[in-house]
């Protein structure tokens, strides 16, 4: 008995390693001291000892069914820069600069095509935020995954100062939400616009996408908000507290960020939602409520000024709206929504 008669095929898996190898290539980083194929992935920390008073930040997520409308389109390459900027995205809201990210690939059985495109989008995504990918995990697991699966998940690493992290103690009533424009849904929600857009035709353009298809809508990557942080830093004008909106939507991710008994008063039509969303709701008759429990709804992140420097910040960002505001209370209300 061989292991593939167990149904795990050891040259895919050479051929796997020796793809993803080429696909990072262009994420090749300075700071990488020891990278895919060591046993532990080493980075040089220098760079940490001139901080005043060092903080490490770790963040790990996946794709979550997004893979399936990958499988559905024969689309993988997006996969990977939804990998690394959710993960990026993460750290921002938490005040933090990304340093590393290792990442995890599995399925029934290994596709050294597919597996390399997922890669190829990570190394993209990677570089263009100048961060290392040290390597992480890729494992064919039959019995545990269905036959086409595949679970893509990553590790994001980074750095900040103590004094600089975000303080929810400082959010006061009257404070500004200022909103990132979201390229669709993310990472989040995939369930439920599957099961809502099952019965339509995915490749086919669309004049309610604005030209596009359903599956072109639903692949857009995860954008990364680490340019808008980068001209927030350089202005000084880095938010008090931010809210990454992923699972859980806009009612389950911005009471994270405020304190108890202040809330927040968003104002519908004030941001634009990008068309997928209005498509779920009219083809699956789902309720505007549970859309915002479920969606980011166009409002990829959002994050907290004062009235000053929220002003301040709207003309430092190239694409920002003026949201809403923390009031006093629990929870999130939307005006247009919630009465």
């Amino acid at each position: 008995m061989k292991y593939e008669d167990a149904g795990v095929n050891l040259n895919a898996a050479e051929e796997t390693t020796r793809r993803i190898k080429e696909a990072l290539a262009p994420a090749r980083h300075p700071g990488v001291i020891a990278g895919v194929g060591a046993f532990a992935g080493a980075f040089d920390a220098e760079r940490l000892a001139a901080l005043e008073g060092p903080v490490l930040l770790a963040s790990t997520d996946g794709v979550g069914t997004k893979t399936l409308v990958a499988a559905r389109s024969g689309r993988w390459r997006g996969l990977g820069a939804d990998l690394v900027n959710h993960g990026i995205d993460d750290l921002l809201a938490a005040g933090g600069w990304p340093l590393f990210f290792l990442d995890y690939l599995a399925a029934a059985r290994l596709e050294p095509a597919v597996i390399s495109e997922v890669v190829a989008g990570l190394a993209g995504a990677a570089a263009a935020a100048n961060l290392a990918v040290l390597g992480g995990e890729t494992a064919e697991m039959p019995g545990v995954y269905r036959e086409g699966a595949l679970d893509v998940a990553g590790t994001i690493v980074g750095y900040a100062e103590r004094a600089r992290l975000p303080d929810p103690a400082r959010v006061r009533p009257g404070d500004v939400l200022v909103a990132l424009p979201s390229s669709g849904l993310h990472t989040n929600g995939y369930s439920l616009a599957r099961r809502a857009l099952a019965e339509l035709d995915w490749e086919a353009p669309r004049e309610d996408l604005g030209g596009r298809s359903v599956a072109d809508a639903l692949l857009e990557p995860h954008r990364s908000y680490l340019p808008d942080w980068r001209r927030l830093e350089r202005a000084r004008l880095l938010p008090k507290t931010a809210a990454h909106i992923t699972g859980g939507g806009v009612y389950g991710n911005l009471p994270r960020v405020l304190p108890a008994g202040l809330g927040a008063r968003l104002l519908r039509g004030s941001w634009s939602e990008p068309p997928i969303f209005d498509l779920i709701r009219r083809t699956g008759g789902v309720a505007e409520r549970e859309m915002f429990r479920v969606f980011n709804m166009g409002l990829g992140m959002l994050l907290v000024y004062d009235p000053g420097a929220a002003e301040a910040a709207l003309e430092v960002l190239e694409v920002s709206w003026r949201a809403g505001e923390v009031v006093r209370g629990e929870g999130v209300f939307v005006e247009g929504v919630d009465g």
